[in-house]
């Protein structure tokens, strides 16, 4: 299975998709579902060299600028990291069963993410105190 993720210049997890090849309909569904879901055409798509997005984004008439590096695309390539040593200790049975845990995983890890390196410590102890309080009240409500 390949996972397939769309990340924003801030490093944020737009979307992510998991599909068994790494082709260009794999490609087109994760583009529909991130311009269905963002309801608008980006303006720059930055992905790997892989000859599918190139495919997908004709295909879509999409008229964003498409740069192909293998260094530019490093914040989804990062945020993989994280999804590869959970997903070994998951043990996923099934494509559904890691697309409904690395979706809701998405949301909750772009929520209490915090870009460290733009702000004080004083400012993340605010932060970090205010997301477990949020947390509480969130588990506690389920």
């Amino acid at each position: 299975m390949y996972l397939w993720r769309a990340v924003d210049s801030e490093g944020e997890i737009l979307d992510l998709l998991v599909q068994p090849r790494r082709d260009r309909s794999a490609a087109l569904r994760l583009m529909r579902k991130l311009l269905k879901k963002q309801g608008y055409a980006p303006r720059l798509l930055v992905t790997n060299k892989l000859a599918s997005y190139a495919c997908a984004r004709r295909e879509l008439g999409l008229s964003a600028c498409h740069e192909q590096d293998l260094g530019k695309n490093n914040g989804a390539e990062n945020s993989h990291q994280v999804v590869r040593r959970e997903r070994k200790m998951q043990g996923f049975k099934s494509a559904g069963v890691a697309q409904h845990f690395l979706s809701t995983h998405s949301a909750v890890h772009s929520s209490f993410n915090l870009q460290y390196h733009l702000i004080s410590r004083r400012t993340l102890r605010l932060f970090r105190t205010d997301a477990a309080k949020q947390w509480r009240r969130a588990t506690a409500a389920a």
